[in-house]
């Protein structure tokens, strides 16, 4: 796939042009959502089809579900990479998979209090859940006690944080010892339709996703599992995916834009504009209407300028990086939710950019106490810097990691 491909999960402009006479009513369909209606396929494909022309108004009405269930709040959610590259399994959109010559962070496990320390930058930045990642098909036993041990502490520390753990595929009685050990939620993507699945990955089945869900919510987390959109799903199998979501009641769904890193097998696959972005987004919001929707990995580079626009829809994003890719700068983060006439859940009574001052002093204070490490020489895929590799392979915090590593696009563009 290129760049000059035409987006295989929209229709083109003329052919939504063409079909103008049969026009979705989207405050009427919004109007039938409130009284109780479930989205059917043929609804969804034509939010789909919404023309360029229309989609803001299409975002707009979609938007009257967004503050009637959570009022102008955004939720910033925030990431900390417990583990990172160094996967056994295959799936082609992603830096860390097994072969992967995309240049990206790769370390081990961090220590729990590096871990607890990471994520309290993020509650500092108005973050009211911490998501703790790890690579790999799924964890061990030990695995899961080293996690359990880092929720305990970080529960310790701020009792108030919702911690969302997300470890891969888990084995029977993991999910109950994360929740005894005080995390919230559990996040396992479904990714994309069942239908497109066997191309995307081949080291594990969409069913193993599926049944890691049901795992999790049977043992008390909540249940948390979004998309990737932009892999070459069809309209219909973009539908497809988000109609299994709601079947699975996942109370929060994270949209992921794919990032092409270069050294993958979607390297250069550049599907979306901003606006097939926003009817996404909007379609999400039509069929799980009361659900949390995050607009995730991605976001930055194909929304761009219409990421406030997207708030209108999606309650929540994730502030600062992502797992081994750079995001937006989180002062901006925070001020464009102030821009867009929003505040920062948990944070009601104050201007989010008298949080994003206070985060960028705090950023200040964290540079000037850090201190120069070595290198550690051991080829781990990304070009170290006087910082060292990685809390994982040499000391040091993590090498400042651009957006989108590997591919042509500029830090914070």
């Amino acid at each position: 796939m290129t760049p000059t491909q035409v987006s295989a999960t929209v229709l083109d402009d003329e052919t939504r042009e063409s079909d103008a006479g049969d026009a979705l009513d989207v405050a009427d369909l919004v109007a039938r959502i409130t009284a109780g209606h479930v989205v059917t396929e043929s609804e969804a494909l034509q939010v789909l089809e919404v023309p360029d022309s229309e989609t803001l108004a299409l975002v707009g009405a979609a938007g009257t579900l967004r503050r009637k269930y959570f009022g102008n709040t955004v939720k910033v959610n925030y990431l900390v990479n417990l583990k990172s590259g160094l996967c056994p399994e295959d799936c082609t959109y992603c830096s860390q998979r097994l072969g992967s010559k995309a240049e990206i962070l790769k370390y081990s496990w961090l220590k729990p209090e590096e871990a607890v320390h990471q994520a309290g930058l993020g509650v500092a930045g108005g973050a009211s859940r911490v998501c703790m990642v790890a690579s790999g098909k799924g964890p061990s036993n030990r695995d899961v006690d080293r996690v359990a041990t880092m929720v305990e502490q970080l529960k310790d520390e701020h009792p108030h944080i919702e911690v969302c753990a997300c470890l891969g595929i888990l084995k029977d009685g993991q999910a109950e010892k994360l929740k005894a050990a005080g995390a919230d939620a559990y996040n396992h993507n479904l990714n994309t339709a069942e239908s497109l699945y066997p191309q995307i990955c081949s080291t594990h089945s969409y069913q193993e996703r599926i049944d890691t869900v049901e795992h999790a919510k049977t043992a008390g987390l909540s249940p948390c599992s979004g998309l990737i959109v932009g892999l070459g799903e069809t309209p219909e199998q973009l539908i497809e995916a988000v109609f299994a979501l709601r079947d699975l009641e996942s109370d929060s769904i994270p949209v992921n834009f794919l990032m092409p890193f270069d050294g993958t097998p979607l390297e250069g696959t550049w599907l979306l504009t901003p606006l097939d972005c926003l009817r996404i987004l909007a379609l999400v919001r039509l069929v799980c209407a009361d659900k949390e929707l995050r607009m995730a990995g991605g976001r930055e580079m194909h929304l761009r300028s219409l990421q406030s626009t997207a708030l209108e829809v999606a309650n929540s994003f994730f502030l600062g990086d992502y797992l081994t890719s750079e995001g937006q700068d989180a002062q901006k983060d925070l001020e464009m939710i102030a821009d867009a006439g929003f505040v920062v859940l948990g944070q009601e009574s104050r201007d989010p950019v008298e949080v994003s001052a206070e985060l960028r002093q705090a950023a200040a204070k964290v540079t000037s106490q850090t201190t120069e490490a070595p290198s550690c020489g051991s080829g781990c895929g990304s070009a170290c810097a006087p910082q060292g590799c990685g809390p994982g392979g040499g000391g040091g915090e993590p090498v400042l990691r651009r957006r989108g590593a590997g591919t042509g696009q500029s830090p914070n563009a």
